[in-house]
């Protein structure tokens, strides 16, 4: 284990947080090649669900002549940059903490940079695909049976879209978070599970927070992949713990009957499609008549 001095943890810090910037600048540069096709992508889930609602001519409007600039050439590839440079972000915080690591732990790198810029990634694409979609679809047809038009701003519209997918990218690192507090020895996998109650009603307010809308159906579209984050964590631990102690996980049992499950809803799927006439689609609930 390398002994560094306050000084140099900081002078450290100062180079990787550097470093890290560096790596955002050029995504940046990269995004802002590609600002209106980008956008078309950000602006896709306005009007599918404009469109679903029966709103005639679907679009966002502007009231300032900033709008657009500040919006499609400044803050549309600063948020894109984040999701492109997640590995190297993650590296750089690897890099921070590996000098206070044995030399054995210092091998998982690789590991924790795809894995966490995979679970920011795909934070991002659940709350684009799924969260903000249903959402987005929910608010602005609350008011069309009072017969109230929507008439959406682009800066409202971006800031919505930029809490939505950032906070739910933020809450995908959970097992992260998890697997260092048991590398630390902060908590511990049989901790969390006693306590697993009170996460759960803290999962659930935060849900409540992140969520766009005040249904329980959207609230548990983003509760229930967080419960899920939170046990993927400790189990995470779990393994963590078995590895210090010498223990093996019995991977072939859990495969076995993994793939058993996974062979039962196949045979189920084929059952209803074939005598039921279901058919497959790709949203909720995935077949239908």
């Amino acid at each position: 284990m390398l002994r560094m001095s306050f000084l140099e943890h900081l002078e450290e810090l100062r180079m990787r947080l550097i470093k890290a910037l560096l790596g955002l600048g050029v995504a940046f540069m990269l995004s802002l090649t590609f600002c209106m096709q980008l956008w078309d992508i950000i602006r896709a889930p306005a009007f599918d669900a404009m469109t679903k609602l029966g709103i005639k001519d679907p679009h966002l409007v502007i009231i300032d002549p900033m709008e657009n600039f500040m919006i499609i050439w400044f803050k549309l590839p600063l948020v894109v940059s984040l999701f492109l440079g997640a590995p190297w972000i993650g590296y750089q915080i690897w890099a921070f903490i590996a000098p206070g690591l044995y030399k054995k732990e210092r091998r998982w790198a690789i590991p924790f940079v795809l894995t966490t810029a995979g679970l920011f990634i795909m934070g991002g694409m659940f709350a684009y695909f799924v969260a903000f979609r249903y959402g987005l679809a929910f608010l602005l047809g609350i008011g069309l049976s009072g017969g109230v038009q929507p008439m959406v701003t682009v800066t409202n519209y971006f800031d919505l879209f930029v809490d939505v997918m950032l906070g739910v990218a933020l809450v995908f690192e959970m097992p992260i978070v998890i697997f260092f507090l048991t590398l630390l020895r902060i908590a511990s996998p049989r901790w969390l599970m006693a306590n697993s109650r009170y996460a759960i009603l803290a999962i659930v307010i935060l849900a409540a927070i992140v969520t766009p809308t005040p249904d329980a159906f959207t609230l548990m579209l983003f509760a229930v992949p967080m419960c899920l984050l939170y046990f993927v964590g400790v189990f995470a631990g779990y393994l963590l713990v078995m590895k210090r102690e010498g223990r093996k996980f019995p991977w072939a049992k859990v495969l076995l009957w993994t793939g058993v499950v996974l062979l039962a809803l196949a045979g189920f799927v084929y059952f209803e499609v074939a005598h039921y006439h279901y058919h497959l689609i790709r949203h909720w609930p995935f077949l239908k008549k």
